[in-house]
């Protein structure tokens, strides 16, 4: 399996709602022992290791957010994987903050960087993993929304979401997809 976690590289982006998929790439680095390093002269962080006799690559596009398909070209050929190998984690604003929804393949559903992928790939062929984040209720942009950072009570929906989409990527190591599908996209926020 090969995790790709979608965001901006830069300190700036770090703590913004667009950089969960990276966030969630980070927990499962830690998880796992796989550390990400930066690749040689490709815009990408990537690691891989095994889990529970499984083989796994954790990914970071260094490409900003709407260029996050231009890695995947290198990555099937360096990775010898298919387009159903790749599980996306990413941001999305039809989802309330703290929900995640899983799913075998798709649209992006106007996400940016699920958008480019497709693109490239020039199908929806893959899983994608997508954490809720909310649409902005004081009538921000959505720009600005996606590139600002949490309050204290998103933030408190959003930080054990990560811990458990984590969770829910490694399942998929040893359970089919349509079982953790259910068992992901059963769980609404309170």
């Amino acid at each position: 399996m090969i995790v790709i976690g979608l965001g901006n590289p830069g300190t700036e982006y770090t703590g913004t709602r667009h950089n969960i998929g990276f966030r969630v790439v980070d927990a499962l680095s830690e998880r796992t022992g796989i550390p990400l390093k930066k690749q040689f002269l490709r815009p990408l962080k990537i690691g891989k290791g095994f889990y529970r006799g499984k083989s796994l690559f954790l990914v970071k596009p260094l490409t900003y957010m709407n260029r996050s398909g231009d890695i995947i070209p290198w990555l099937l050929a360096y990775t010898a994987a298919e387009p159903q190998d790749l599980l996306v984690v990413a941001d999305h604003l039809d989802l309330p903050p703290g929900c995640l929804r899983l799913r075998p393949s798709g649209s992006s559903g106007g996400q940016k960087g699920l958008q480019s992928i497709i693109s490239v790939l020039g199908s929806g062929m893959f899983s994608r993993l997508m954490v809720g984040i909310g649409r902005p209720e004081d009538g921000s942009s959505i720009p600005d929304y996606v590139l600002g950072e949490p309050d204290a009570a998103e933030a408190a929906l959003l930080n054990p979401v990560v811990t458990e989409a984590a969770d829910q990527i490694l399942r998929l190591l040893e359970e089919p997809i349509h079982r953790v599908m259910n068992d992901v996209n059963r769980r609404k926020t309170e």
